[in-house]
Formats: C-alpha cells, structure tokens, sequence
C-alpha cells in the first residue's frame, strides 16, 4: 500500500511543481486530508455499495471551489479503482513531500506544563537554527512528564523531562545495588 501512496503523491507533487502551485497544493492536501479523517466520512467512502458516482458527488459537492481540479481529479481517480484506502496515506505523503521541498518540519514538542508565547517563540527560533529550516511546533501538555521537555522533530529527539532523569537514577541505583 505505501508503495502506491508515494506513487499518488509524487505525482501529485509534480503537477504541483509543474503548475507552480506547491504552496496551494500544500494547503489544499491538508485541507482534504484533515475533512476525511472523520469517521463518518471513511466509512462512507469505504462503503463496499457506494458506487464510484456517488462518491465523485460527495468529493464534487464537499471541495469544488476549495481544491484544485487535479486534487479533485485524483479524488476522483481514487474512487473509480476503489483505492480509497491510499487517499488518506497519499494526502500525508504528499504534505510531507512539500514540507521538505520546503524545508519546513513539525516539531513534536511535550511538556509538564504549558509554553507562553514568548517560550514557544524562543523554542520555534532555536530549533530553526540549530536544524536550518522553517519549524512548526506541535505542543502537547502531559503532567506525568512532571518538568522539562520531550522534542521529537526531523527523525530525531531529546528527552530532558525530569520522568526520564528519574527513570535512569533508577535504573543505576538499581545497577550499583548489585554490583
């Protein structure tokens, strides 16, 4: 299945470079994306008995005006081989295609407490640095990490919460208790 999410998606992503129109695809692919991770919307769109022109009135009437006709044309592309289990792996490829050609990363971000604005701000420019490239951050909040922050971003992390430091001063007194 991954194999023919990345062919969607590249081929998506040239006619995008093609049409110079990677900024429009970008949001548009998101906007798409995030409108079928409803539950109700999957299980219509998987639906065995929903006829392929059904589906093309659902795309046609839930996103004309909104995307792109080559969006809309994959959409529809998707229904008519009943591969609509590949729209949604295909619309994150793509997005994280485009990201990269734009030299933009999500970073994960999880904390005991909340960041401010000025803290985020900081964060978001030290990243951008250190990494060389546009970041976004996704804030989470999670108490049980009791201080410091969890980051995850580009395929790496760093974990300086006070539950791991914890974890390892565990971990080596139980290591010197048995040596």
């Amino acid at each position: 299945m991954e194999r023919l999410s990345v062919l969607y998606a590249s081929a998506l992503f040239d006619l995008a470079m093609e049409q110079n129109a990677v900024d429009d695809f970008l949001n548009q692919a998101i906007l798409v994306r995030d409108s079928l991770q409803d539950e109700d919307c999957r299980r219509f769109l998987e639906h065995p008995h929903i006829s392929a022109a059904e589906k093309h009135e659902f795309f046609r009437k839930g996103f004309a005006g909104q995307i792109h006709e080559d969006i809309l044309g994959f959409l529809y592309l998707v229904a008519d081989k009943s591969r609509i289990a590949y729209l949604l792996p295909a619309l994150t490829t793509l997005i994280g295609v485009i990201e990269r050609h734009k030299r933009k990363v999500t970073a994960k971000v999880l904390s005991a407490a909340p960041y401010d604005e000025n803290q985020a701000e900081a964060l978001r420019g030290m990243l951008s640095e250190k990494l060389d490239k546009h970041v976004e951050l996704d804030l989470k909040v999670d108490p049980s990490v009791i201080g410091g922050p969890y980051i995850y971003v580009d395929g790496y992390y760093v974990d300086w919460t006070i539950k791991r430091r914890l974890r390892d001063l565990t971990f080596s007194m139980k290591e010197l208790r048995f040596s």
